[in-house]
């Protein structure tokens, strides 16, 4: 229900103003020093490397999860990179666009690569969400499952801040991530499908 407020929320902004305006407007929170590092870090966790890393965990910790959640992340890269790589191929990025066409200087957090090209869906939010909507739906924790929310929220929110991404990058990014989430939740988890590998990786290797 969170999520489809705030989905609603930037569909409205999406349709009701360009994205230039957009993120010229976001831009202008870009300076805090705190906020900067809280952004700079937090944005690997939808980096492809750290992604790997997290799945490993989670397939260390319990099987079937790890293979829900791994199914998820590779779908939704998958296409992830199909639409940004042959659909939208010609894409830029705010850093492009501010620089060549509106001559605009964005304000910009130290150490970052801006990139330009290649811009549509965001990549980080899609790998985000499609794991941490994953541990959401699974989670019995309400505390957990909002957590596990907002590390998504946060991650595809930094794109933005950060001048990597459109707004309505991380948008779609977040819905091919949800999306997968959704679908392969019903295949391994509401059909009980798998069940007998709800056991950490390790205790099934021993067998």
């Amino acid at each position: 229900m969170l999520y489809l407020t705030l989905l609603g929320i930037s569909t409205f902004f999406l349709c009701s103003y360009k994205k230039t305006t957009i993120h010229l407007y976001l831009n202008q929170f870009v300076g805090n020093k705190v906020v900067d590092l809280f952004f700079y870090y937090i944005t690997f966790l939808g980096d492809g490397t750290v992604a790997a890393f997290i799945l490993l965990i989670i397939l260390l910790y319990n099987t079937r999860l790890g293979i829900y959640c791994t199914s998820s992340f590779l779908s939704a890269t998958i296409l992830s990179i199909i639409l940004k790589n042959f659909f939208f191929d010609d894409a830029n990025r705010p850093h492009f666009i501010f620089t060549y066409f509106e001559r605009v200087k964005l304000k910009t957090v130290e150490g970052v690569d801006l990139h330009i090209h290649n811009s549509f869906p965001s990549g980080h939010s899609t790998q985000a969400f499609a794991i941490f909507m994953c541990l959401a739906f699974v989670s019995r924790n309400v505390f957990m499952k909002f957590l596990f929310f907002a590390m998504a929220l946060f991650t595809a929110l930094s794109r933005v801040y950060l001048s990597q991404h459109w707004l309505i990058d991380i948008t779609i990014g977040s819905v091919i991530g949800t999306f997968f989430s959704i679908l392969f939740y019903y295949i391994f988890i509401t059909k009980n499908n798998l069940q007998k590998l709800d056991k950490p990786l390790t205790a099934l290797l021993k067998n």
